[in-house]
């Protein structure tokens, strides 16, 4: 199916108990508004409406759907609707909180606090190439705060990555925009293509067969590059790419002298393409930013005989 556009509701469309001001994105699987509810308290609005499977033309608030993509559409819209669910039992102040989701225009809604302040993505744009390590270790380790608590809940986020870190006004992080759903229909749904972020997703989320490979370890790889990120003023080189020929430089190469050498220890360990040699936890890895003293594992016998071999099926 060619891609295709949805036009969002108007401002001023009143969706349930809330009033449409704004939008706020536009992506290939949804749409967020600005809203405000009865008693004028703004929150972020999710709609869902993946643009591989539906259409919504301008004027319109119903979405057109083909009959042959109506079950992905409807399992999808179920996906969604359970993310919102479960995200609902989540009540962490480093964790978008979602406050209500309801089903309106055959369509599913996830209501969030609405939060003020600006992404990580955008921090970096400003500081490009002069991010301070203090202001690393702070941010992320407030971050990993609420990443443990997701995965305590036995949720994967699936799209770290800056633009889904919020710096609210105070300087506090929140994680953003979970890729939960979209996943599951990457992997359910050969009508979706898989969603994820070049750079910032983990090697195994490009191979629908390595499933059962994803894990906490796999959320950990995104932290690792949003790190890289920080760091290089751009996204690292893509995963898939880094399996067939790894052009990335490590960070204790690239940055020494420039950033402790425990801190550049830790993102490459976490950038590991083996998930079995990263972190295997948020703990393991929070240790690591909390004491500049830890010493980093070093790859296993045999992380380093699949390098080598990695290596010599580039050549």
């Amino acid at each position: 199916m060619p891609t295709q556009i949805n036009s969002p509701l108007p401002p001023g469309y009143q969706l349930d108990q809330y009033r449409i001001d704004s939008q706020l994105s536009l992506g290939g699987f949804s749409i967020v508004y600005l809203a405000y509810d009865r008693e004028g308290v703004p929150v972020a609005i999710k709609e869902y409406l993946p643009n591989s499977l539906a259409l919504r033309q301008e004027g319109d608030s119903l979405p057109s759907i083909a009959e042959e993509h109506l079950q992905a559409f409807r399992y999808g819209m179920k996906c969604f609707f359970e993310e919102g669910r479960a995200l609902a039992r989540i009540s962490h102040p480093n964790v978008v909180r979602v406050l209500n989701f309801f089903r309106a225009n055959e369509t599913v809604y996830m209501v969030m606090q609405y939060e003020r302040g600006r992404t990580l993505q955008d921090h970096i744009k400003k500081h490009k190439g002069a991010i301070r390590e203090s202001f690393i270790r702070a941010v992320f380790a407030r971050l990993l705060n609420g990443l443990r608590d997701v995965h305590t809940h036995k949720l994967l986020h699936l799209d770290i990555k800056p633009s889904n870190i919020y710096l609210r006004t105070d300087g506090t992080p929140v994680l953003l925009d979970f890729g939960a759903a979209r996943q599951t229909l990457a992997t359910d749904t050969p009508l979706l293509k898989p969603m994820y972020t070049p750079g910032f997703a983990a090697p195994e989320q490009y191979d629908t067969a390595r499933r059962e490979h994803l894990g906490p370890w796999t959320d950990i790889y995104s932290v690792g590059a949003s790190i890289y990120a920080c760091l290089a003023g751009a996204a690292p080189q893509a995963a898939d790419q880094r399996t067939k020929k790894d052009l990335m430089a490590p960070a204790a190469r690239r940055w020494a002298g420039q950033y402790s050498q425990q801190l550049l220890d830790t993102i490459d360990w976490c950038m590991r393409l083996d998930h079995l040699e990263r972190p295997q936890s948020v703990f393991a890895l929070q240790k690591a930013l909390a004491d500049r003293a830890r010493e980093v594992p070093r790859l296993t016998w045999m992380g380093q005989l699949r390098n080598r071999f990695r290596s010599l099926m580039s050549k």
